[in-house]
């Protein structure tokens, strides 16, 4: 059982880390000054997909995000315990993502102007994209996770939980 659980983590990470780094390389993309790049998103989309996954297989998010919804007294399952796990995860992988982003669109812009953008400061650039990435982040999370982790557990071999909660007679 252990093994199988080993394999769902993979997978979680891997779904998640695509994902995660799609949407925010796509974000980070479409509200660049100098419009969507397809070659910037790609190597952005490349660069963030390396990045969570390293921190998916270096940081055991599930242990993390159970620790922390059981230290809250939350219910496994549950919203609030999915909004906790979802706030957990968007602050450990965002700031990451979006200082590789951030550092590699400046670099970008530097090297296609000859050194001679006129971009903000940097911290600017970054705080401004992490707040925006912050709240995609979540939502993609929210809304991916329970799915991924269906999909985890069906690629794994095991059976999820029962749709609907206990049987009904039973303390919960």
């Amino acid at each position: 059982m252990e093994n199988k659980m080993r394999r769902v983590g993979m997978f979680m990470n891997l779904f998640m880390g695509v994902t995660l780094s799609f949407f925010l390389s796509l974000t980070g993309n479409l509200t660049a000054k100098g419009g969507f790049s397809p070659v910037a998103f790609v190597v952005s989309f490349i660069i963030s997909t390396v990045i969570s996954l390293v921190i998916g297989f270096i940081i055991p998010m599930r242990r993390v995000e159970g620790g922390l919804t059981k230290a809250l007294g939350l219910r496994e399952r549950s919203i609030p315990a999915a909004i906790v796990s979802a706030l957990v995860s968007d602050l450990i992988y965002t700031p990451f993502m979006t200082l590789a982003m951030i550092f590699l669109a400046r670099r970008m812009a530097m090297k296609a102007s000859g050194g001679h953008a006129d971009l903000p400061p940097f911290i600017v650039m970054y705080l401004s994209s992490l707040a925006l990435c912050f709240a995609v982040a979540f939502i993609i999370i929210l809304i991916v996770s329970p799915l991924f982790l269906k999909l985890s557990l069906k690629l794994s071999g095991i059976d999820g939980p029962p749709a609907g909660g206990p049987p009904t007679g039973r303390p919960e």
